[in-house]
């Protein structure tokens, strides 16, 4: 299995031993050693991710990396974090993905309305099995724990990805900036129920839920 390290807080290192992991498309900065690269058609495994990426907009552009040596991968200076899945599933934003062990499987799932935070549908990219996962935040993510006594709302600009036996509905009407008069239109919050982790990022991409 791929070996995942950080070189500082915004390059991942994989060194491979004729493994393959599967990267965000365009995202290698260096290698050395011998590596073959191929293009896939991300977002989904099969016909089904296929029709999936299509009726949903669901863009997740990936290429496979095998070889012999050491990658790197890096996007516009985004900070990277490690995520270990031991036959666990992890949500993520398509657009927060960097790379995955090649042994893990990728797909899309319906996760209701909060697909909409990034106008791509009502969808997010699943990465499931056992192995490393690498996913990137604008700013140094953090990592929030949901418990049965203590749910969690988040802004969908700031939510990144999140795994365990969570539950999550979609709130209308509602945002962080309505209480101090800010907001403007229609917005939206995520609210999380039950026992598991949220990642988060300090800054907000634009949503489709207006001034949020």
């Amino acid at each position: 299995m791929a070996t995942f390290r950080l070189q500082g807080s915004k390059v991942l290192a994989v060194d491979m031993t004729g493994d393959a992991v599967k990267a965000k498309n365009g995202s290698m900065v260096a290698y050395d050693g011998q590596m073959a690269f191929k293009k896939m058609s991300g977002g989904g495994e099969g016909l089904r991710g296929m029709v999936t990426r299509r009726l949903t907009g669901e863009q997740m552009e990936m290429m496979e990396v095998k070889g012999q040596g050491t990658c790197y991968f890096a996007d516009r200076a985004s900070e990277i974090n490690l995520v270990h899945l031991h036959g666990d599933k992890l949500y993520v934003e398509s657009s927060n993905l960097l790379c995955t062990d090649g042994g893990l499987r990728t797909g899309t799932t319906f996760t209701g309305l909060r697909g909409a935070s990034q106008g791509n549908g009502l969808f997010t990219t699943t990465v499931e099995g056992s192995g490393q996962v690498a996913i990137m935040s604008d700013g140094p993510a953090v990592v929030l724990r949901v418990t049965p006594a203590y749910p969690l709302s988040v802004d969908p600009g700031a939510y990144i990805a999140h795994q365990g036996n969570l539950r999550q509905d979609f709130q209308s009407g509602v945002t962080f900036r309505t209480f101090l008069g800010e907001g403007g239109g229609e917005a939206f919050q995520i609210r999380f129920e039950g026992d598991g982790l949220v990642y988060v990022q300090p800054s907000e991409r634009n949503t489709v839920g207006g001034d949020v």
